[in-house]
């Protein structure tokens, strides 16, 4: 091993680095594991996939998830600076975290598309707000990451170093030994998977902005809402991954040798890498934010089970507060045969046809009007729905 080792450059001393990246992603992986597996079993168990938005965000939540489950082999170099896994679960390894930002962009990109067309074209093009539009659109966004790793797969390689008598393999250090050749691979992967979906989600907002504006002060909650999932996605969007792309892209135009740099500023720049390369890691554990914030039936959700009171357990029915046309039984202890109970997120609730009567408003004249109630699922009396707005 020492002669083989002497055909190797010493090891650069990343300790701190290592230390840095240690602390982090133990952060990262502890709650970005609780965070996505608990919204994974939400929109499987309770919201079912039946909307648009919650089949975008399980793409999302899945995408983080699969990054979160590689991350003890990252902790595990990063504590003992030493990778005996191979070269092959190092490219694994580092595509991932290309698939998880990549994916993350281009799905908070299809989170927003959907309000815009929504609110500013809800006529227009309202066929493409369908689930079946919304799955095939995924399966596209899962085969173009796939494809966009293959930079990343070229740059995470597991490279040996000589340290003191022998000789230790290294892995996610792959910036060092950048090629020349990945260059074009890494400014298409940046523009399809991270300037494309940067301009759809500003020009979006913008947008939705105007038109919430236009509206005047009607329908408030739903503006609200609107507003509280255009500033997560923005947010996620400056705080991610705008550091991390723009030094990314400034660290390969500088070891490309596109830009004449100095020995001293390519190490400044990769310094900086380090530092926004968990930014962009963070993300994993932002993303649970838009569906808290942004959908109405997950945060319900979330807070039934935090108070640990959970689903009926018919098949995940409760008691829903919904007028029904007709006869109707009593599901209710005190035998009001007004309210029935219906499977949550059940598109076939019968219109309520207009009520007449004694106890109907009237409109000043002495004739009664009609009094519109709008059907409403409640999970334990909370209403659900399952939308971003």
């Amino acid at each position: 091993m020492a002669n083989t080792s002497d055909n190797l450059s010493f090891c650069e001393d990343y300790r701190f680095n290592h230390g840095l990246h240690l602390v982090g992603y133990s952060v990262i992986f502890s709650f970005g594991l609780l965070f996505n597996v608990l919204a994974l079993w939400i929109f499987l168990r309770y919201l079912r996939l039946k909307s648009v938005v919650s089949i975008y965000m399980f793409n999302l939540a899945l995408s983080d998830l699969l990054f979160t489950l590689s991350l003890p082999l990252r902790l595990f170099y990063y504590s003992q600076h030493h990778w005996p896994f191979g070269t092959v679960l190092c490219q694994l390894s580092g595509s991932l975290f290309q698939i998880n930002m990549y994916g993350s962009c281009l799905f908070l990109m299809c989170i927003n598309l959907d309000r815009y067309v929504a609110i500013v074209h809800p006529l227009r093009w309202r066929h493409l707000r369908r689930p079946k539009v919304a799955r095939l659109v995924c399966i596209a966004v899962w085969i173009l990451i796939l494809v966009s790793c293959i930079p990343a797969a070229r740059i995470h390689v597991s490279n040996d170093c000589r340290y003191q008598n022998g000789s230790i393999s290294r892995c996610f250090e792959g910036f060092s030994t950048w090629e020349k050749e990945v260059l074009p691979l890494m400014v298409l992967a940046e523009i399809v998977g991270f300037l494309l979906p940067l301009g759809a989600v500003v020009y979006g907002s913008c947008r939705i902005f105007r038109e919430l504006c236009r509206s005047g002060g009607t329908q408030s909650v739903r503006r609200q809402k609107t507003i509280r999932l255009l500033i997560v996605n923005l947010a996620i969007f400056v705080v991610c991954f705008v550091p991390y792309n723009t030094t990314l892209a400034a660290y390969g135009l500088l070891k490309a040798n596109v830009v004449k740099s100095t020995a001293t500023t390519r190490s400044s720049v990769r310094q900086v890498l380090v530092v926004t390369v968990l930014l962009a890691s963070l993300n994993c554990t932002l993303d649970p934010l838009v569906y808290y914030f942004s959908t109405e039936g997950f945060r319900n959700t979330f807070k039934r089970l935090r108070m640990g009171q959970g689903w009926d357990s018919e098949g995940g029915t409760d008691r829903t507060l919904v007028r029904r046309s007709g006869t109707t039984r009593s599901n209710s202890s005190n035998g009001d045969a007004r309210y029935s109970t219906i499977e949550k997120d059940s598109p076939a609730i019968e219109k309520i046809p207009p009520t007449f009567g004694k106890d109907s408003p009237t409109n000043g004249r002495g004739h009664h009007t009609q009094q519109v109630l709008r059907p409403t699922t409640r999970l334990k009396g909370i209403p659900i729905q399952d939308s971003a707005i």
